[in-house]
């Protein structure tokens, strides 16, 4: 079983205020969910309003899949017009 584990660091240019931020970060949220069927949460930087720092988590049985997989979410996530990819790491856990 594997285990892959990504962590992202966003940018919300168009956020004036907590409530406009978390808004774009639940829409997010529920599309990668609906979309992936990953575990996602907002993991960081809960009370600051241009930024937002993602986890993402899915579990496989083979390596690549997990990789594939968190390659499209982070795609998909940066194709997102509300939001500006600032950095993100992936890791897998084998267990």
């Amino acid at each position: 079983m594997v285990i892959g584990v990504c962590k992202v660091t966003l940018s919300i240019e168009g956020a004036f205020s907590l409530k406009e931020k978390r808004s774009v970060v639940k829409s997010i949220i529920d599309r990668v969910k609906a979309r992936y069927n990953a575990s996602i949460a907002e993991v960081d930087m809960n009370d600051i309003w241009k930024n937002a720092v993602l986890g993402i988590a899915c579990v496989s049985n083979e390596a690549a899949h997990a990789d594939r997989m968190l390659e499209d979410i982070v795609s998909f996530i940066e194709n997102d017009g509300r939001v500006i990819l600032m950095d993100y790491s992936t890791e897998k856990i084998y267990v």
